[in-house]
């Protein structure tokens, strides 16, 4: 079992918050899981574990097309954070439009972070979903 100290789940569907949070239970140990209608609540929150000195999530599944702040914008703001640790962002989408996957790859190139693509329905998730793939290798 992976232990993850922090993780956020950021997606507008209480179906699919439901289904990551039963899925996670059995390959991850995490006391802190927030959960996060949109994407503007989210950096929010980030923003305020910054400033408080607070432990950052190690593990964010965003969704993209939410109210407010989708997943695209929370990553512009996310990727100009300045974070010392790696984070493992897992985008979430039921889109099927082919530039969506385009848009998900030219993020990978410009974060510092461990970017993933899932389609929904996601139906497992894998403890590599949980940890940072090391970019340098």
């Amino acid at each position: 079992m992976k232990k993850v100290n922090s993780l956020f789940i950021v997606d507008d569907d209480p179906i699919t918050v439901f289904g990551i949070k039963k899925m996670l239970k059995p390959i991850c140990d995490c006391d802190d899981i927030q959960i996060f209608e949109n994407g503007k609540e989210a950096i929010d929150a980030l923003k305020n574990r910054i400033e408080l000195g607070d432990t950052i999530p190690e593990v964010i599944f965003l969704d993209i097309n939410m109210p407010i702040m989708d997943g695209w914008d929370f990553l512009e703001e996310f990727i100009l954070l300045d974070l010392q640790e790696r984070v493992t962002i897992n985008m979430i989408t039921s889109s099927i439009d082919p530039l969506d996957y385009q848009k998900w790859n030219e993020f990978k190139v410009k974060c510092p972070h461990s970017l993933n693509y899932r389609n929904k329905p996601i139906f497992k998730i894998e403890i590599s979903d949980l940890e940072s793939i090391d970019l340098a290798s």
